[in-house]
C-alpha cells in the first residue's frame, strides 16, 4: 500500500510555519527578530549572526520564497534518473526545473551544468534561499544541483538510493564537493 500523500497546500502551510518559527523565512511580511541569548562569551557574535539571518530573510523576494516552500513540499519524493515530475520520480536537475516552473513560472531546463550557465554567480557567504547550489560529485564540474533553503542547508534529489531531502553545505559529504551558488533572482 503506498504511503499517504499530503496535499501540497498542507505541506506548504506547515513548512511556512516551521521555517518562520526557525527564523529561516519571514512571516507576515516582516523579518524574524534575532534570538537573544544569556550573557556570556560570544553573545555579540551570536546576535550579529541573528541580525544577518534576519537581514537575509528580509531580502528574500516572493518568487524565491515560493521556490523554497515548493521544494520543501517535495521532500521524500522518490528519485529517478532523468525524472522531471514527482509522480515518476525526480533527479537533481529535474527537481530544480520542476520547482522553478511550478512555483516561480521560470523555465530552467537541462542538466546541472546547463543550469549553472544560466544564473549569476553568488559567493557561498551571500547565498539566499531560492538560489541554486552546485557540486562536483563525479569528478565533473557542476554534476549535481540543489536549492538553497537558508541556514547552510539545501534541498536536492541525491541518487537512486535516496529520496528528495535536505543536506548541510558545511558538514558531510557535500561540503567538500561544493563548487558555487548561482542566483536567478534580482
Amino acid at each position: 500500500m503506498p504511503a499517504p500523500r499530503h496535499s501540497l497546500a498542507a505541506v506548504l502551510t506547515s513548512s511556512t510555519l516551521v521555517l518562520g518559527a526557525c527564523g529561516v523565512l519571514p512571516v507576515g511580511g516582516q523579518a524574524p527578530a534575532p534570538v537573544s541569548s544569556r550573557a556570556g562569551a560570544g553573545d555579540a557574535a551570536k546576535e550579529a549572526a541573528g541580525v544577518a539571518a534576519a537581514s537575509n530573510a528580509a531580502k528574500l523576494n516572493g518568487k524565491a520564497y515560493d521556490v523554497v516552500l515548493f521544494a520543501l513540499g517535495l521532500i521524500e519524493t522518490g528519485y529517478r534518473f532523468g525524472g522531471k515530475n514527482p509522480e515518476a520520480g525526480l533527479d537533481c536537475s529535474g527537481m530544480v526545473s520542476y520547482v522553478y516552473q511550478k512555483s516561480a513560472d521560470m523555465r530552467l531546463a537541462g542538466s546541472a551544468a546547463d543550469l549553472a550557465n544560466l544564473g549569476k554567480p553568488v559567493p557561498a557567504a551571500a547565498l539566499r534561499p531560492g538560489d541554486l547550489v552546485f557540486f562536483n560529485t563525479r569528478n565533473k564540474s557542476y554534476s549535481h544541483v540543489g536549492i538553497y533553503i537558508g541556514d547552510d542547508r539545501f534541498v536536492h534529489a541525491p541518487n537512486s538510493r535516496g529520496k528528495v531531502r535536505t543536506e548541510s553545505l558545511k558538514k558531510g559529504w557535500f561540503a567538500a564537493r561544493f563548487e558555487e551558488g548561482r542566483t536567478y533572482f534580482d
